[in-house]
């Protein structure tokens, strides 16, 4: 193992020297757009959910296997192509290809494939377009206006709403500025993500979690907009700065105590939710 652990690094460091470029890309985004920062966890996540299911490792030692070669030479060749064709999406995702494939070529295909879910979330390394961007930005902070605007006249403030824009005390607030739901849809769902295969969810309840996470964006980004809206209409706006944007990471554990509360709920209620014939390691 400990020769296995070498050469993988060995590779590793090799991949990433050969898109330094893309990899200096990405965390240069992810460390300066706020829109990016979610970009920042999926490391640590990754290395937790392959923690967590460190003992199928003895079930599949690492086999070398030359699929990963030529999926480093695919990576390459979709970052040169994108970069001709100035295809962000295509450059940095080579980047990430090459990497996970030189991890193949040293463990071998099955080993991925038992690690699935620590890997697939590598490629939300890959900074997401700003056209996809707009698209789900649009929609989510229209929804997320309503739902705010709902929920601050059910508790008696008279506010007014005109698209996304939300009037309280004759102040406006922009959702799109105070809150915008880009700035932490893709962190909260990774956390959702990092929940469902961290707890030993029944593989359909699973599927509905990972298919709620817009939802449960939307849900917490709510819970951040009406206090914020509620400081910008009657707080000085430096205390409404300092809260949004304290909240925005408060959000993660948040949601996580959240999804936590909502499983014990379902499991009081009787309905079958965990694995429970299965042991953790094997989710």
């Amino acid at each position: 193992m400990p020769r296995h652990i070498f050469a993988i690094v060995c590779l590793v460091a090799a991949a990433i020297f050969a898109s330094f470029d893309q990899w200096a890309e990405i965390f240069s985004f992810a460390w300066t757009d706020e829109e990016m920062s979610h970009i920042l966890l999926v490391l640590p996540i990754s290395f937790w959910l392959i923690w967590i299911r460190r003992v199928r490792f003895r079930r599949c030692p690492p086999s070398p296997n030359w699929t990963g070669v030529f999926i480093v030479v695919a990576g390459w060749c979709l970052a040169a192509w994108s970069f001709q064709h100035a295809f962000q999406a295509g450059y940095h995702g080579g980047a990430v290809m090459m990497l996970i494939g030189a991890v193949i070529s040293v463990v071998g295909m099955q080993v991925i494939i038992n690690q699935l879910p620590g890997v697939l979330i590598l490629f939300f390394l890959v900074p997401i377009p700003g056209n996809i961007r707009l698209s789900i930005a649009g929609p989510l902070q229209n929804a997320t206006a309503r739902v705010t605007t709902f929920t601050l006249e059910l508790f008696g403030f008279w506010v007014e709403r005109s698209g996304n824009l939300v009037v309280i005390n004759e102040m406006p607030v922009a959702v799109a500025e105070a809150c915008n739901g880009m700035r932490m849809v893709f962190a909260l769902v990774l956390v959702v993500y990092a929940f469902a295969f961290t707890v030993p969810l029944r593989n359909s309840v699973r599927i509905l979690v990972l298919l709620l996470s817009p939802a449960a964006a939307i849900v917490c980004n709510v819970f951040r907009l009406v206090p914020t809206v509620l400081l910008y209409g009657f707080a000085p706006e430096k205390i409404a700065d300092d809260f949004h944007t304290i909240s925005g990471w408060l959000m993660l554990p948040v949601a996580f105590l959240v999804l936590v509360l909502v499983m014990r709920a379902l499991r009081w209620a009787l309905v079958p939710t965990y694995r429970f014939t299965l042991a953790s390691q094997s989710m």
